[in-house]
Order: C-alpha cells, then structure tokens, then sequence
C-alpha cells in the first residue's frame, strides 16, 4: 500500500488512474526482503508514469502453482504508454540503455533503472520481462519461484509483502 501510495501524486500530476489488484490466492504472509521488492515496484511504477501521458497504471499482484508444487508470486506494472518496440525489448534490461536515444532527451534517465531492476529481481532468484506494443503499453512482470511449495525472498524480514498484502482490501479500487 505505501509503495503504490507513494507514487500517486506523480501519477495525479499527470491525471493517471493508479490502481493496485493484489488476488485472494496471495499468502498474507511472505518471508522476504521488503527494501529490495520495495526498490523494484518503485522503478517499474515509476517507468510507467514517466513514459504514460494518459490511461491508466496498474499494480496486478497474483500468486501461481504448477502441478510439481511448486509457486510463484507474480507482480505486473502495466501502463497505457509509449510501448517499446519488439527489437528494443531485450536491450532496455542492459545498463546504459533506452529504447530510443530520443527517449532520454524526452524523458529523461540514465538507463540504470531496468538493468538494476533485472539484477535486484535475479538476486531473489526470480526473472523479469515486459509485453509491450509500441503506441498500446507495456506490461513489466516479474515472478519469484519457490520449488518447495513455499514462498521467500531469502533475507531477514519476515514482513516482506506487508504493504501490498494491505491493498487486498483495496482490491480494485483506484488510489
């Protein structure tokens, strides 16, 4: 909840919908590492209001099994922006790189931000993504695996997913 909040009034400066939908399925209670989730959903957010004139940004929070046991909590930032054209998609998680060199002058942005989200997310031995069409949105995800049949983000907090478990009873409701 205070992470989605925190970005509203970037969001509200732009007259963007903000929204967060976290599923019943989510555990309310998830070992691992806030500061790090933190640091990823506030980039991905962030990317989504800067490159998004109008429309819409939403948080989908889900969790997800497979026959083998094993689980998965999914996390999607998707937006009504620019889009990214399918041959830059790979190259934006590089350090250094933008979608566009006109991208950097319009927007503004080092590059940084997706490289370190990739390793953030690679650190918690998960893997990130976008879907995006150029002119429609994107939608970046990221997705933790547990194969025992329990979640955790390997780190010393046990209040790891503490804000956005709060959303729950927010399901669907525009911040």
């Amino acid at each position: 909840d205070s992470t989605v909040k925190s970005m509203e009034w970037r969001a509200a400066e732009k007259e963007l919908a903000l929204t967060a939908h976290v599923k019943d399925a989510v555990p309310a209670q998830v070992v691992g590492d806030p500061t790090r989730l933190r640091q990823v959903l506030v980039n991905l957010l962030g990317n989504a209001i800067k490159f998004t004139d109008e429309g819409r940004v939403s948080l989908h929070v889900d969790m997800e099994a497979d026959a083998g046991g094993d689980v998965a909590l999914h996390f999607a930032v998707e937006d009504t922006g620019i889009g990214i054209p399918a041959d830059k998609q790979q190259l934006i998680f590089e350090a250094f790189t933008q979608a566009d060199g006109s991208t950097s002058r319009k927007y503004g942005g080092s590059g940084l931000g997706l490289a370190i989200c990739a390793r953030v997310v690679e650190m918690m031995d998960g893997h990130i993504w976008v879907e995006s069409t150029p002119g429609r949105g994107s939608t970046f995800s990221f997705m933790r695996v547990d194969r025992d049949g329990k979640i955790r983000m390997d780190c010393s907090s046990p209040y790891a997913m503490a804000g956005l478990i709060a959303l729950r009873d927010r399901f669907d409701v525009a911040f």
